[in-house]
């Protein structure tokens, strides 16, 4: 008996350890391209050109190299790239408070929006209520190139064209917001909206002081998820803006790649530094929501 535990103990151990193993090689497999923008962003513009000959030289067909070398330690640290894309590039910050403002101002609205939105769909009932949040429903599933022109018909009738205005107002009142919302709100038991009720509170009171702080998971997971949809948005500020000034700086790394290589990882490693750091600050939150959401807790 003693034996034949011995020897399950160490089958199981055996597909433990594989099964970790292979999380490992995958992990790996998708966070590499993050460890090679970050190593290559420390790599001085002859290292660059050394290890991406075959893309600097692609228009003078001066290379006869057909891959990348790959170097996981730059032959000699360097600041080279930061140094011109943080002082001597203002084109690159402004484009970076562009994304900043615009993403902030997104989030702001949306949340307001959102989450009133799904306090009236969740708890005060209405008639054709389900049906007007069955549309809700059916334009999130749309694909976002279906909506696109209709957007775009509604900014140029108002006006706003070329503006931030134009980014910012129809993020706003985007219908997942609105779904997450109410998902969560749909665990808030009934009994704390009535209680607030025979105290005397109204819908709008019950709101600030009841629901509102049972959410912060939810808020947690809506900004999160947000801010990485919207900081990386290219297609709006292409159709929405024809100053490239004004543009978000999702827009410029194809340009700087374009351009000037040497100076594209530098500017990618600081373009994922954000939505890194807040994912990070609210990892807690975005996990505790989608157990809460997803039926685990």
């Amino acid at each position: 008996m003693l034996l034949n535990a011995n020897k399950s103990t160490i089958r199981k151990f055996k597909k433990n350890l594989l099964f970790y193993i292979l999380l490992i090689l995958m992990s790996l497999f998708f966070i590499y391209p993050i460890i090679s923008i970050f190593v290559n962003s420390f790599m001085g513009p002859e290292e660059i050109s050394d290890s991406y000959s075959f893309l600097t030289n692609i228009n003078t067909n001066q290379s006869n190299d057909k891959y990348m070398k790959i170097k996981l330690i730059p032959d000699m640290f360097n600041l080279t790239q930061y140094i011109n894309i943080l002082f001597r590039q203002s084109f690159f910050l402004r484009m970076f408070w562009n994304s900043t403002g615009i993403v902030g101002a997104i989030i702001v609205g949306q949340l307001i929006v959102s989450s009133t939105a799904a306090y009236v769909f969740c708890k005060v009932s209405f008639k054709g209520q389900d049906k007007l949040f069955f549309l809700y429903i059916i334009t999130m599933m749309m694909p976002f190139q279906v909506t696109l022109v209709p957007n775009y018909l509604v900014v140029d009738r108002l006006g706003i064209t070329n503006t931030y205005t134009a980014l910012i107002l129809p993020a706003i009142f985007a219908p997942f917001g609105v779904f997450l919302m109410k998902q969560f709100m749909n665990y808030i038991p009934k009994e704390c909206i009535e209680a607030a009720s025979v105290d005397g509170a109204g819908y709008f009171q019950t709101f600030i002081h009841i629901v509102l702080p049972m959410l912060k998971p939810a808020i947690a997971s809506l900004i999160i998820l947000l801010f990485i949809d919207y900081w990386n948005m290219v297609e709006q500020p292409l159709l929405f803006i024809d100053d490239a000034v004004k543009r978000p700086l999702s827009t410029y790394l194809s340009i700087i790649g374009k351009k000037d290589l040497h100076y594209a990882f530098a500017a990618s490693t600081i373009y994922m530094l954000p939505p890194l750091l807040m994912f990070l600050y609210w990892e807690y939150y975005l996990v505790e929501g989608i157990q809460l959401n997803s039926g685990l807790k």
